[in-house]
């Protein structure tokens, strides 16, 4: 299981893992922005990301729960989302992180500047990364001494180039596993193209990985080759 991307969804990776298993997750889920949507003036449909939102909501409460499961007494899990505008009305991802069995410890900002410049609101330049823990007591040591927000220029998107369309920065991920105390298994049950493994690798760390569509986990093995 360990140094391997399974082809399969995460639910299914996390049943064959024991309780208090995994040190970090690290992840970022498709955001269900709906069948059709744009970085800028380009129009994208990468992945099926189009679920009634109550089931969508759902989804990710039981993925959270789980990961809660798997994850160590002293672990840490790295939640990557966004607040989204769906028929004039914000969704925030609090809407089913206050329902899991998670702590927040803590709300970080990205502001990665995306190319959406609809006139009809304020541009929506940032994204959430939110700790959560099992324990309240848990903690990072700060190395980086850093605030809680990481503009673009820290963390460069990457989300408009390559096959896949919304990968987040290597960087990102280094970054937040360089915080985490005795971090040796990271999981990420979206892996996507790969991401959060390179970053275990350039910092010798063990990783596990889901994803569902196979020409991702094709990718994901390429990057890592």
């Amino acid at each position: 299981m360990i140094n391997k991307i399974h082809n399969e969804d995460c639910l299914k990776t996390m049943s064959r893992m024991p309780d208090n298993y995994i040190d970090v997750i690290i992840t970022s889920p498709p955001y269900n922005l709906g069948k059709y949507h744009h970085t800028g003036n380009k129009n994208t449909n990468s992945y099926s990301d189009n679920m009634n939102e109550e089931e969508y909501q759902d989804w990710q409460l039981q993925v959270l729960n789980e990961c809660y499961r798997v994850l160590k007494k002293d672990g840490y899990m790295f939640y990557n989302h966004k607040n989204r505008i769906k028929n004039g009305t914000q969704i925030t991802p609090y809407s089913w992180i206050l329902k899991s069995l998670f702590n927040i410890k803590q709300e970080i900002i990205w502001i990665n500047r995306s190319q959406n410049f609809d006139k009809i609101r304020f541009y929506p330049w940032t994204e959430r990364i939110y700790w959560l823990t099992k324990n309240p007591k848990t903690k990072i040591f700060n190395s980086l001494n850093k605030p809680d927000y990481f503009d673009w220029k820290e963390w460069k998107p990457v989300g408009t180039k390559g096959s896949h369309k919304r990968a987040f920065p290597v960087k990102m991920v280094e970054d937040l596993l360089s915080v985490c105390l005795n971090a040796k298994i990271v999981y990420d049950p979206f892996m996507g193209s790969g991401t959060t493994a390179l970053a275990c690798i350039n910092l010798g760390k063990q990783y596990i990985g889901s994803e569902i569509e196979k020409e991702y986990v094709d990718l994901s093995r390429k990057n890592i080759e």
